[in-house]
């Protein structure tokens, strides 16, 4: 439903867009076709968001946010003014006018679709924290935002990660050990052009992450598929000779579960072995939801033969495309050869700011924020799928995640229920899908993932809804 509009635009509620965003990208666009002149005066937050008909802090964070862009100015007692237009000038696309640029949510922005897996809730962002945070990098070192990153990112980060993975996962590293990457892929593809050349093996865990075996067939690889068990992956034979294993040990995707300790020991011997290499894709192990995370592989192996993935994208954004590797030290001078060749790709922007936002502790703020209300989102989830379609499945309550994988014990099939929900609105995964090599094993898993941590209890409940008569 669209709100009502104030200086010629408008709020729309049904978007996937945060509000605050879409009051910023508003004004951006009035600051770069003209619609605003220079110096022109905002108005006052209080009155603006009564117009809109949104809180007085969203409206505070829009104009904070924009102040940290360089697009207005804010002086105590006089409000806030456009500062900059040229200078700051976003392009406009051709037909599409401000108005519209509101009330509707980029392409690339997907709407609010239950049960979307792995998709953080971006309306619990600390926007205006990190707007402050921003602001004031900007102000005390404007170049630490562009320059100083090196080849292995800000040093400042590096540290506030090694701090991070000392404290939550176990794992004792020197910020020499570090790699900023754009991401948990960046970091693999880092892994694979350093560590492998055409025809090796990759043990790849079975059911995993399909784009993962794309990935690696595509670099020339060959995959070798791990079995799971009640212990997590089983270990590669001997004879597939395997130079690299990409592993989930601590939540394994998309099943759930955390590989036994005695399993990881194995792993370990088995790299010591076989001079291979164990790459732990760790990529949301901070939503455990009973105590604290378990420790990592590479804290049992103390870096020997383990390399670690982290990723900032489930708990902070998904925007920042930001993520982490660290390195046993053995390892750290062929890295260096590597990202001089092929060249890092993280921005260097955000770097600074994060590394301020996680020793500042508003990042453990946000993170102990998400993780309750996750948590609560989870137990509802659980609970209505324990009470209305236990006739269906049922779920294994992991303690951890972003999802639950729903195992079906009904004669439907998993891929069918998804192509129906798809047309009633909702998003939908079949466990199935998850399965490398299409043969019995696709027939075992059936089931579906259903993501929770986006959504809130009112969207949760429609979307079962749909489910619900999906199923009857």
């Amino acid at each position: 439903m669209t709100q009502t509009p104030w200086l010629g635009f408008s709020i729309d509620r049904s978007s996937g867009t945060p509000v605050f965003e879409q009051i910023c990208s508003a004004i951006r666009a009035r600051a770069a076709s003209g619609a605003m002149g220079l110096g022109s005066k905002l108005p006052p937050t209080r009155v603006f968001a009564t117009e809109l008909g949104v809180s007085r802090s969203t409206v505070v964070t829009a104009y904070e946010q924009l102040v940290a862009e360089g697009y207005l100015s804010s002086q105590q007692g006089s409000g806030y003014r456009l500062c900059a237009v040229g200078e700051v000038e976003l392009p406009q696309q051709s037909g599409v006018s401000a108005d519209q640029d509101l009330a509707s949510p980029p392409q690339e922005m997907p709407t609010s679709r239950p049960f979307r897996a792995g998709t953080p809730d971006m309306w619990l962002f600390p926007y205006r924290q990190w707007a402050k945070t921003v602001a004031r990098v900007c102000r005390a070192d404007p170049q630490a935002m562009f320059h100083g990153t090196g080849g292995f990112g800000a040093w400042a980060l590096r540290q506030a990660i090694c701090d991070h993975v000392a404290e939550w996962r176990g794992i004792s590293a020197r910020p020499e050990q570090v790699i900023v990457t754009a991401g948990a892929t960046d970091a693999l593809s880092i892994c694979l052009h350093a560590l492998a050349v055409a025809g090796d093996r990759v043990a790849l865990e079975d059911p995993g992450y399909p784009p993962l075996s794309h990935f690696v067939t595509a670099q020339g690889l060959r995959a070798d598929y791990l079995r799971l068990d009640d212990s997590g992956a089983i270990l590669p034979s001997r004879s597939a000779a395997a130079r690299l294993a990409i592993l989930t040990p601590s939540h394994q995707f998309p099943l759930g579960g955390a590989m036994s300790p005695a399993r990881r020991m194995e792993f370990l011997q088995w790299a010591r072995e076989t001079d291979a290499w164990i790459i732990e894709d760790d990529y949301d192990s901070e939503f455990r939801y009973a105590g604290r995370p378990i420790p990592a592989m590479a804290g049992f192996d103390r870096l020997q033969r383990s390399l670690y993935i982290g990723s900032f994208s489930k708990i902070f954004s998904n925007a920042l495309r930001l993520g982490y590797l660290i390195l046993p030290e053995s390892l750290v001078q062929v890295f260096q050869h590597s990202i001089q060749r092929f060249g890092p790709l993280a921005s260097s922007m955000p770097q600074q700011p994060l590394a301020d936002f996680i020793a500042s502790g508003e990042f453990y703020r946000h993170l102990r924020r998400v993780r309750r209300v996750y948590a609560e989102r989870r137990r509802y989830l659980l609970s209505r799928l324990a009470q209305d379609f236990g006739a269906y499945g049922f779920c294994h309550d992991h303690q951890a995640g972003m999802q639950v994988v729903f195992h079906l014990t009904c004669n439907q099939r998993d891929r069918d229920i998804c192509a129906a929900a798809a047309a009633q609105g909702l998003t939908l995964e079949a466990l199935s899908g998850f399965v490398q090599r299409q043969t019995g094993a696709s027939i075992a898993h059936n089931g579906l993932l259903l993501g929770f941590c986006g959504y809130n209890e009112a969207e949760l409940e429609q979307g079962l809804l749909i489910l619900k008569r999906l199923f009857d």
